[in-house]
């Protein structure tokens, strides 16, 4: 299921007072919660994320925009001059790497980003057969995400997969997980399970891997029809001229 992004919406919180002291105005700044530069706010699923821009050193009302990666955020006018506030809830696991960005209307240089930290146990499950034939080769497929990121085991039959040169290969991303078998045997019948761990939990998926006789190159029963035909194709030109045959003999 597509799951969809969380929009950010006004928080309650009270807008905060900013002093305008002549002596300290060095340059006009902002800072979210507190920080003047990018930042990363680990957070999980199921949270309540309030991000509040403050304008600092500035001689005039000076007016605020938010970003959601490219995507200007909706603020309601109260919520524009000096200060600003969003919240972000429930936070989900699609605004892992989600960048938010306070900045200065009238000069979009001023900004300052927090990334989205959004943490959360691999998320794996179900099980496939796939069938194949003797020294055909098959890859298994899982695909998982987690952060922080994941581990991966396999197993065949609940034993760890012991790897063989040349006929087992292992392919890893942040998200996908793969075991190719080269030139599977009978031998490599059974169940294959994938593991995913990470500090936060782990999930499993199986697959059930079935292992046929090889097909022949050219199968019996097409040759033996094929033979049949010429037989009787030969068979019945020698009637259709067995009169010219006697002659000649």
């Amino acid at each position: 299921m597509a799951q969809r992004h969380s929009p950010p919406v006004p928080c309650s919180a009270p807008l905060l007072a900013i002093s305008f002291l002549a002596w300290a105005a060095t340059g006009l700044e902002l800072t979210v919660n507190d920080h003047a530069a990018d930042f990363a706010l680990p957070t999980k699923p199921g949270q309540a994320v309030s991000l509040s821009c403050l304008v600092h050193n500035g001689s005039q009302a000076e007016r605020l925009v938010w970003y959601r990666g490219e995507g200007q955020v909706g603020l309601s006018d109260g919520n524009r001059e000096n200060s600003s506030n969003i919240c972000i809830f429930p936070v989900r696991e699609s605004d892992h790497g989600v960048a938010f960005t306070c900045r200065l209307e009238r000069d979009r240089a001023v900004q300052v980003s927090v990334l989205l930290d959004v943490e959360f146990p691999p998320q794996l499950g179900g099980e496939e057969t796939l069938q194949t034939e003797e020294e055909k080769d098959v890859t298994l497929t899982c695909n998982s995400k987690a952060n922080p990121q994941a581990q991966t085991t396999w197993y065949k039959d609940n034993t760890t997969l012991t790897l063989q040169q040349g006929h087992h290969e292992l392919y890893q991303t942040s998200e996908v997980f793969q075991l190719s078998i080269r030139k599977v045997q009978k031998s490599d019948n059974g169940t294959y399970t994938c593991v995913v761990e990470s500090s936060l939990g782990k999930g499993t998926k199986d697959f059930h891997l079935i292992v046929e006789d090889k097909k022949p190159v050219f199968p019996k029963e097409a040759v033996i029809a094929a033979i049949v035909v010429v037989t009787l194709t030969l068979f019945f030109g020698i009637v259709a001229r067995k009169d010219k045959l006697f002659k000649v003999w």
